[in-house]
């Protein structure tokens, strides 16, 4: 079983731990405010490559709330961070923006199961940054144990296993929309890059 980590007197977090709080909180503005430039539909032709980017960097950054001791809060209920975020707007806007590439083929668990059903991407990045926007809740209220308690649980329940689901899907397209192209597209290319002075 994982040791755990109680804060001490007045809840507070040792050096090493209000880091890694203060860098997730970092990285879950980037995050956000990525999506919502994704989502404004401004750069449809960047938004895979500023996905991957994100995506990639968030789950880098949610590894190490997975690697460290589980964080035990310093309230023994959660404090009140006001009303959850409204995500429908944004996960609809990323929809639209990701239309026909938006769906694929996920599986439930797979290490318990083959099972497999549909997800979108448009639902996993609203779903991540529900988790986060209340996680950045409780850290601008000053509740910083209960922020990273809340960005580890919830990595490890939801957002960490739907950014890498969905990290792999916007790599498997960018490989697809760069490396299938006809034969002779690439035989020319290649031609070419073989021959150039």
């Amino acid at each position: 079983m994982p040791e755990s980590f109680a804060p001490g007197a007045g809840g507070a977090l040792d050096d090493d731990l209000l880091a890694i709080t203060e860098r997730t909180a970092v990285q879950a503005r980037t995050f956000l405010n990525t999506i919502g430039d994704i989502s404004s539909g401004a750069a449809p032709q960047a938004a895979l490559p500023l996905l991957l980017l994100a995506l990639a960097d968030l789950t880098a950054s949610g590894a190490v709330l997975g690697a460290i001791v589980d964080v035990v809060p310093a309230e023994r209920f959660e404090p009140d961070a006001g009303p959850d975020a409204d995500v429908d707007p944004l996960r609809t806007a990323l929809a639209q923006v990701l239309a026909g590439i938006d769906e694929y083929t996920d599986v439930a668990d797979p290490v318990l199961t083959s099972e497999t059903g549909v997800a979108t991407l448009s639902d996993d990045l609203a779903s991540i940054a529900q988790e986060l926007t209340l996680g950045l809740a409780h850290h601008a209220a000053g509740n910083l144990s209960e922020a990273l308690w809340w960005w580890q649980f919830s990595y490890l329940q939801i957002w960490g296993e739907r950014a890498a689901s969905a990290l792999r899907v916007v790599l498997v397209l960018l490989g697809h929309l760069r490396l299938d192209v006809p034969d002779d597209v690439a035989g020319e290319a290649e031609f070419d890059a073989l021959h150039r002075d």
